[in-house]
C-alpha cells in the first residue's frame, strides 16, 4: 500500500470565498416574490404575452408561480381611438435576482419581442413592467418600487387581484381597496382567452 502524499497544488479555500458562497445559497434558498405587469397592442397579443410569460419562465434563477386572466383595454394616456386596444396580464414570480437584474431581464423579453421605445405612451409589441418586488420602496429613477403609477391603473389593479386577491401595494394598502376607489373602467376581462402556466 503505498503511502497518501497531501497534493501541493491544493490550497485551503480561503475564509472569504466560503463566506461568499454561504451567502450566495443563502439567496438561491430565499427566493423574493416580485409582481410583474404585461400589455401589448401591436401583432398578435395574445401570442406575445405568452411568448413573454415563457420567456420569463426560462430566466435562471426565476419561476412563474402565477399568470393572471387576460384584460382588455383602452390604451393610457392617449386620445381615444388612435391606438388599438391592449391585451393585460399580471404573472407573480418567485426569484432569486437583484431587482437591478429583474429589470434587465424584463427589458431583454421586451427586446426579443422587437418592443421600441420611441414615444411615451406608444404602442408597442411588449411592455414588461416590474409592479413590486417583495416589500422593497426605491425611488431610485432607473426602477422605482413599487410601480409609481401601479395604484392608478385598473389594468393593473384588476388581473392582479385575480391571482392574489390579498395583494399588498407596499405604500399604498390592499389592492382589493385600491381597485374599489379605482373601479373597472376602460377594462375588460376577456374571459375567452387563457394564458397558460409554464410547465
Amino acid at each position: 500500500m503505498k503511502p497518501q502524499h497531501s497534493d501541493p497544488t491544493v490550497q485551503p479555500v480561503p475564509a472569504a470565498v466560503t463566506a461568499a458562497v454561504d451567502a450566495a445559497d443563502h439567496t438561491l434558498s430565499n427566493p423574493k416574490w416580485a409582481v410583474l405587469a404585461l400589455g401589448a397592442n401591436l401583432g398578435n397579443r395574445l401570442e406575445t404575452l405568452q411568448g413573454a410569460v415563457d420567456a420569463l419562465e426560462d430566466t435562471p434563477g426565476l419561476r412563474v408561480k402565477a399568470v393572471s386572466p387576460v384584460y382588455e383595454t383602452e390604451p393610457w394616456g392617449v386620445e381615444p381611438g388612435t391606438q388599438p386596444a391592449y391585451f393585460n396580464a399580471v404573472v407573480l414570480v418567485k426569484t432569486t435576482l437583484p431587482p437591478s437584474s429583474l429589470l434587465e431581464r424584463a427589458h431583454a423579453v421586451e427586446e426579443a419581442f422587437h418592443r421600441v421605445r420611441e414615444e411615451r405612451w406608444g404602442s408597442r409589441t411588449i411592455d414588461v413592467d416590474i409592479i413590486t418586488y417583495a416589500d422593497v420602496i426605491s425611488d431610485d429613477p432607473v426602477l422605482t418600487l413599487p410601480h409609481p403609477r401601479a395604484h392608478q391603473r385598473a389594468f393593473v389593479l384588476a388581473p392582479w387581484h385575480d391571482v392574489d386577491p390579498d395583494a399588498q401595494l407596499p405604500g399604498h394598502g390592499p389592492v382589493a381597496d385600491l381597485l374599489t376607489t379605482l373601479g373597472h373602467e376602460g377594462v375588460a376581462a376577456r374571459t375567452d382567452l387563457e394564458l397558460r402556466l409554464p410547465e
